[in-house]
């Protein structure tokens, strides 16, 4: 620490952008140019400005850049579900990690906020609108969610996590593969030589929900049998529930593929509760590959979602769309973990 005349101790002075650029040997614009994006700034110069960065432990001030730049610099991971589910279903939490990471690799800070009520989402689209963020991660988007219409009324950049039903044409999204995911579970099920394979879908105002569906059907074809599928809502309890109607009404099923581990869960619940052995009785699929499946007993055959790429990859489309470029799409492939439930 430096000392004053008469050993008093003084602050150290923050360093600046002038600090940065004689470090670097470059001028103060290069500098600014890094830290607003790296833009016409040239490898060379870009490097030794990192570098000059780290050694001064220059620090940008935030509120200053703001002004100039008339951007928050800070996005919003917008999750429009009930705030129970963010605790309880583990690929929110997931998503919400990857997201920060990728996020603070921009030096850009991400705002949770949660609209699963009306009163929610009315306070939060004022926010939004109000310029606080410059964009919004949406999480777990439904069919004519009227939270989207308002961002895009708004003119807020908006990247959806899985197909925006409804506004596929308006907005970038990131998405895994549901249907094709859904057609290699159910092909998997059909291939352990399981004839009766019943379904329990995700909310059918949900990209997951229906594509999931789609691909099942495609996947059995003529063996197809609407008396085998029950609706759930992603939760625990919800595929606990559809299992046990599904046995009710047919009990000679000899399969299951869940639309989602955490509905497996419940589902496995029910078919213990029903004397039903896994897989001797029920095989059973599930998909997401979220923390649960591997601790279920038995440990879940799934669909594993490339969570962590979806995360980063929404990151980046965002930001695209915030400077100017146009919303792009991303769908990425799903793959097969096959465990003890199959």
């Amino acid at each position: 620490m430096e000392e004053r005349d008469g050993g008093a101790p003084a602050r150290r002075r923050r360093p600046t952008i002038r600090d940065v650029a004689a470090a670097a040997g470059v001028s103060r614009g290069t500098v600014s140019r890094v830290i607003n994006g790296g833009h016409w700034v040239s490898p060379d110069a870009l490097a030794a400005v990192q570098e000059a960065i780290r050694s001064t432990g220059y620090v940008a001030n935030q509120h200053a850049r703001s002004l100039v730049t008339a951007r928050a610099n800070s996005v919003a991971f917008l999750l429009t579900e009930p705030q129970h589910l963010l605790f309880e279903d583990p690929n929110f939490s997931v998503l919400l990690r990857g997201a920060a990471e990728a996020l603070a690799r921009r030096e850009m800070p991400l705002l949770l906020m949660v609209a699963g009520t009306p009163d929610e989402r009315r306070r939060i689209s004022r926010y939004v609108a109000a310029g606080h963020v410059d964009g919004v991660l949406l999480i777990s988007s439904h069919r004519d969610n009227p939270m989207l219409g308002e961002l895009l009324d708004h003119r807020v950049p908006v990247v959806s996590c899985g197909v925006p039903l409804g506004y596929e044409d308006r907005i970038g999204y990131v998405a895994a593969d549901d249907r094709a995911g859904a057609r290699t579970m159910t092909d998997h099920l059909l291939s352990r030589g399981r004839r009766r394979v019943a379904m329990i879908t995700g909310p059918l105002d949900t990209p997951g929900g229906t594509l999931r569906l789609q691909g099942y059907r495609e996947a059995l074809g003529d063996l197809y049998d609407p008396q085998l599928v029950a609706n759930g809502d992603y939760s625990r309890e919800s595929g606990r529930l559809a299992m046990a109607a599904l046995l009710e009404r047919r009990p000679d099923l000899d399969a299951v593929f869940v639309a989602s581990d955490l509905m497996a869960a419940g589902a496995l619940v029910a078919l213990q509760a029903a004397g039903r052995r896994v897989p001797e009785d029920v095989a059973v699929g599930g998909f997401d590959d979220s923390g649960v499946a591997a601790a279920l007993h038995p440990a879940l055959t799934t669909m594993r979602q490339p969570f962590e790429r979806i995360s980063a990859e929404m990151v980046r489309l965002l930001l695209e769309v915030v400077d100017g470029q146009a919303p792009a799409a991303i769908t990425l492939p799903t793959s097969l973990v096959v465990r003890a439930s199959s």
